[in-house]
């Protein structure tokens, strides 16, 4: 295994990632994030926040066109668990 350094800085919503190949920039809100490596690929990313669940993938576009079926996926659990919580 080689030599690697990452480290990131967060001000508010973007984060500054640095890296042994350069400076990439993120910004997003927890659950969801738009990044730019350094290396100038862009990435989205979905997470659930506090669990280590995240779904990211490469985009040519900022969009969240690649996260809609995971986010879909997690707001039906969260209902479901929901309804199990209220009607227990």
């Amino acid at each position: 295994m080689g030599f690697s350094y990452r480290k990131s800085v967060g001000v508010g919503p973007f984060r500054l990632n640095f890296s042994k190949s350069g400076i990439g920039v993120s910004a997003g809100v927890p659950g969801f994030r738009v990044t730019q490596s350094s290396r100038g690929r862009t990435y989205t990313t979905f997470n659930v926040p506090g669990s280590g669940l995240s779904y990211r993938t490469p985009s040519s576009k900022p969009t969240a066109q690649g996260c809609v079926v995971p986010l879909v996926a997690f707001l039906g659990l969260a209902a479901g668990g929901l309804w199990l919580a209220t009607s227990a």
